[in-house]
């Protein structure tokens, strides 16, 4: 089976020659497998498209993709977005008294199909000349587990509560205090105790628009959870928090499932590890289709993600497997210091951070981790002389190179014109191409306007204009967050490599620590108390830090038998007991 795609904001006839048809072999012997269609933009023949890919390659922008699809699939498909557009096959099945998670790439699909399953959509089956309607709906799913869903959504019999993926559009869409936005959600519920269980009480009286990413995140929470509904509907509810505070959400998520169904879109593999009972997997190609596979247990799920190969269909979804492992990286850091500090304090109207004094080795990657709002960002900018320390000297006669927290597409134009005004001749080099540009797949995002790019997308652009500049230490806040799994880990790799290979240092901040794992060489640790004093410590050796890390959030992590992935033991268990005796928290050889 195949099917042609077209990237409608990718295409742009009027900067090309129309390739695509010039260089079509069956066009030129008279058919009309591609034909000029609405605003000049081409329209694909399926049925007459032979797959020879040339029109792919020659097309200037990266718009089309021809791809062939498993026989399987045929009459599978749920939604198809007009004439040569993305294409959903397959439907997860919410269940009650259990978390349904799906894990997949971004733009295949996943939230089209919470859209589905919460009826703000009705899927067309690929019919693209009739109006959607459930009745061919019900009728091609009667008889199975997933008809019984559909119907009482039809019908209007279910209600729905759905927490948006991204956060920090809130502010744009609602204005006034927090405690007056959550109080608008019909409920039954106490928003008192909802407050508690977040801990949202700091800023219940504070104005939505003045919420960092993790409180706007807890916020979306709590109105999800307030309104009285059947079904939960939760897209990436761990962005911008701790990992203190993923435990916390995924222990409230998991006892809303106790009486309801709910379902998860989650990047975090040790979250969703903790979270889930059950996971749909999805592969597929950004923004042209996407597949859901048959549930599987949560430990088989994430498993099979990281092997890449799903047997059942037959489908590698990965080049090469990822591998994690058990031993900690080697303590002693033999190169010159290139960066100094003693103990530093910063006091602001509310809060004040203490650093004990540390130094950052030439080619050393330091992982920061610890609770939101105890310094961690403050402390990168005071490396990135942002803000200057109140007391404490800082030995950095350095060139930095600085990715925020929080990204805004300030630059009115295109991706590959934000590069040459801010890297000039550099956006050429073969290093930028084989290092950070491919690995982050950003050819196509080149022609595409900045403000148009999602979250995810400007994160990789982001990233990218951070690690091409030059500099002799990169400070990168919160990379992972908007980046599907895959990415992360593409994110961790290329960051790891583009460092090492250029003999600089890094300092990451992010709560992924999956990522913080695969990226650190070295750990530093904020603790303290959110919002009121933070204290920060290292950098140490990465078993010295975790444990310290993992110490001050009560948590220990056990070893995957196939994997050697790590996963959250639950509290209190056994093996919980043991490691934190041993002082074992993460690393356990």
């Amino acid at each position: 089976m195949r099917i042609a795609t077209l990237n409608r904001d990718k295409c742009q006839p009027k900067k090309c020659n129309q390739e695509c048809i010039k260089y079509c072999p069956r066009v030129r012997s008279g058919d009309e497998t591609i034909i000029v269609g609405e605003k000049g933009k081409p329209i694909i023949n399926e049925n007459l498209c032979v797959g020879c890919g040339i029109c792919v390659h020659k097309c200037p922008h990266g718009a089309i993709q021809i791809i062939n699809l498993a026989a399987e699939l045929e009459g599978e498909l749920v939604q198809q977005y007009g004439v040569n557009g993305f294409r959903l096959y397959r439907l997860p099945i919410p269940r009650s008294g259990e978390v349904v998670g799906m894990l997949g790439p971004n733009a295949i699909g996943k939230t089209t199909a919470f859209k589905i399953l919460s009826g703000q959509e009705i899927p067309n089956l690929g019919n693209l000349e009739d109006e959607p309607s459930w009745e061919p709906v019900l009728e091609k799913y009667a008889g199975t587990e997933l008809n019984n869903h559909l119907e009482k959504v039809a019908s209007g019999e279910l209600t729905f509560s759905f927490k948006p993926q991204y956060v920090d559009m809130l502010p744009r869409v609602h204005t006034g205090k927090v405690k007056k936005l959550l109080e608008k959600v019909e409920t039954d519920k106490n928003l008192e105790d909802i407050a508690t269980e977040l801990d949202l009480g700091s800023y219940l009286d504070r104005d939505i628009g003045q919420l960092s990413g993790g409180e706007l995140q807890r916020v979306a929470i709590a109105a999800t959870i307030l309104k009285d509904a059947d079904i939960y509907f939760f897209d990436e509810p761990s962005s911008y928090l701790d990992i203190y505070q993923r435990l916390k959400i995924a222990k409230v998520i998991q006892g809303i499932a106790e009486t309801k169904s709910v379902m998860v879109i989650e990047h975090d593999l040790a979250v969703l590890d903790f979270l889930a009972d059950t996971v749909h997997l999805m592969y597929g190609f950004e923004g042209s289709f996407g597949v859901l596979s048959q549930p599987r247990t949560v430990r088989n799920a994430i498993n099979t993600y990281l092997d890449g190969f799903l047997k059942e269909e037959n489908v590698r979804i990965r080049d090469r497997n990822i591998k994690f492992e058990t031993r900690a990286p080697r303590k002693d850091w033999s190169a010159v210091s290139l960066v100094s500090f003693g103990k530093l304090q910063k006091k602001f109207d509310k809060f004040t951070l203490n650093t004990e004094p540390g130094s950052i080795k030439a080619g050393e990657v330091v992982g920061i981790v610890g609770p939101n709002a105890t310094g961690k960002t403050t402390f990168v900018k005071m490396l990135a002389d942002e803000i200057s320390p109140d007391t404490g000297e800082i030995d950095a006669n350095v060139k930095v190179s600085y990715k925020p927290q929080y990204i805004e597409p300030s630059f009115d134009g295109t991706v590959s014109e934000l590069f040459m005004t801010e890297l000039g001749g550099r956006i050429t080099s073969g290093f930028f191409k084989t290092e950070v540009h491919n690995p982050l797949n950003l050819e196509p995002l080149m022609n595409r306007d900045l403000p148009s790019l999602s979250g995810g997308e400007l994160q990789r652009v982001a990233i990218a204009l951070c690690l091409a500049r030059e500099a002799d230490i990169y400070l990168i806040d919160e990379p992972s967050a908007y980046l599907d799994s895959n990415q992360r880990m593409e994110a961790a790799k290329t960051i790891r490599r583009v460092i090492e290979k250029s003999g600089r240092s890094g300092m990451i901040v992010d709560h992924d620590v999956y990522f913080i794992d695969m990226v650190s060489d070295s750990i530093m640790v904020f603790s303290g108390e959110p919002s009121v004093n933070g204290k920060g410590e290292g950098p140490l050796g990465m078993r010295e830090g975790m444990n310290l890390f993992l110490k001050n959030v009560d948590i220990t992590f056990r070893r995957d038998n196939d994997t050697n992935r790590p996963r959250i033991n639950k509290k209190d268990s056994r093996l919980d007991r043991e490691q934190k005796s041993s002082g074992e928290f993460y690393y356990t050889e």
